[in-house]
């Protein structure tokens, strides 16, 4: 059994917190657990958004189980979730599990480089506030006939995958960082969000988690599979 000593209670809550919000979209949730040195990388994919979530967490001290100076395992959301221990600063980690398709599918480490165009925070927030505005206008007009799945994601399509500004990222994109927890508000002096690419990946950093999405999607070829 692998318990995993978190830094602080907040770092704690914070995991605990993303955990809770993949699980909202998906009660059979899976998640990729990558440990190296003092940091831990959860990785999850909210299929309502279809990117790949990221949320790293800070551990009190190097990590090591034996002669193993990393973990990588994908395990369950859910009993990962109940394994935290938010008063100890732990978190317990589960039995693997066959992990989808996805979880053997992530961004590079390294070659990230800045993307400009990026809106602020406030403008990004109002962005996705207006979709979803739209997407409740539209669809509220809909006759109860014309109502179906296949329309509703039809229009859903057309107004997530928009793109930022002048930037290539996927309104949808911003719409997870939003709904994970990622977009709150920044201290002052801290740098709040940041846009960068590696190959086909793009990457929204934020200090809370990053978003990460590829253009020709995660099925495609040219990916770094761990």
């Amino acid at each position: 059994m692998t318990v995993l000593h978190l830094a602080d209670e907040g770092e704690a809550a914070d995991v605990a917190a993303f955990l809770g919000r993949l699980l909202h979209y998906d009660r059979g949730a899976a998640v990729r657990l990558q440990a190296t040195g003092t940091t831990l990388a959860v990785f999850g994919r909210p299929p309502s958004f279809e990117v790949l979530a990221i949320r790293a967490a800070r551990l009190a001290k190097p990590y090591e189980n034996g002669l193993d100076a990393a973990l990588d395992v994908t395990v369950s959301a859910g009993e990962l979730l109940e394994s935290v221990d938010e008063s100890a600063v732990t978190l317990t980690v589960p039995a693997a599990v066959t992990g989808p398709p996805w979880a053997g599918v992530l961004p590079p480490r390294g070659g990230w480089r800045p993307e400009p165009g990026l809106p602020a925070p406030d403008a990004l927030r109002a962005m996705v506030a207006a979709g979803v505005a739209e997407f409740r206008s539209r669809t509220g007009e809909l006759a109860p006939e014309l109502r179906t799945r296949p329309e509703l994601d039809r229009i859903g399509r057309e107004i997530w995958t928009r793109t930022v500004g002048a930037t290539r990222l996927p309104v949808r994109a911003v719409h997870a960082a939003q709904s994970l927890g990622f977009l709150r508000p920044a201290s002052s002096g801290e740098t709040p969000l940041a846009l960068v690419s590696s190959g086909a990946w793009l990457r929204l950093r934020t200090l809370y988690g990053s978003i990460a999405v590829r253009r020709a999607g995660l099925g495609a070829l040219d990916v770094s599979v761990r």
